[in-house]
């Protein structure tokens, strides 16, 4: 069976990805930008301001919110160190109680959930009730990223402002987990820890004791 061919920013079956998080990846960065084929325009640089919600209790539901759309993504499987993460929820403000009860809340796994009075909140109402709880937080992460295309793989370089604190990340995605790792090997990422968003945002805000991967 040949494999999927991948276009960067089109929708794909679910990708594996390596991905970390730093003060510099300079070596890696520069090899990645010659290795690339050339890439469409538009993901040369892009901007994003998105709110990240954290739990003290989850590790594998991802939720984020950009442009007052929420987006959660839920951990699969590791395979080889590598990350695969699928769709678990998609909703925009203002957002039902029921969904906020029956999906939202639920993926953040913690306990005494609030309250819901109302039939639907608003994105600020929202975030209200996660910054009142004391196991979750709402974080705003600030994102430049540059794409590129190595080994068949959909990569990016970028700077990461997490509450304004200033990281550095570098990844490698794909359906084919071979290219993956023919890419960290191409690029210099061998032995370097792989880190997801939710990871590096709880290590970064002290919710989690442990450094980045340098």
């Amino acid at each position: 069976m040949s494999k999927e061919e991948l276009k960067i920013g089109e929708i794909s079956k679910p990708r594996f990805e390596f991905r970390s998080f730093g003060r510099c990846f300079c070596p890696q960065e520069k090899r990645m930008a010659r290795l690339s084929v050339p890439v469409p325009e538009k993901v040369w640089e892009r901007h994003s301001t998105e709110t990240y919600i954290v739990s003290r209790t989850n590790d594998v539901n991802n939720t984020k919110i950009r442009d007052g759309k929420m987006d959660i993504k839920t951990f699969v499987q590791a395979v080889d160190g590598l990350e695969q993460w699928n769709p678990l929820m998609k909703g925009e403000f203002p957002i039902s109680a029921k969904v906020l009860n029956e999906e939202v809340f639920p993926a953040f796994k913690v306990a005494n959930m609030p309250k819901l009075t109302k039939e639907t909140y608003t994105l600020e109402e929202f975030l209200n009730m996660i910054n009142e709880h004391p196991d979750l937080q709402a974080v705003t992460v600030e994102k430049i990223r540059y794409g590129y295309m190595v080994n068949d793989t959909i990569c990016e370089t970028g700077e990461v402002y997490i509450n304004g604190a200033m990281v550095h990340t570098i990844n490698s995605e794909s359906t084919e987990i071979e290219d993956i790792k023919k890419t960290i090997k191409d690029v210099g990422l061998e032995g370097v820890e792989n880190i997801n968003y939710l990871q590096a945002i709880k290590r970064v805000i002290g919710m989690i004791n442990k450094p980045l991967a340098n």
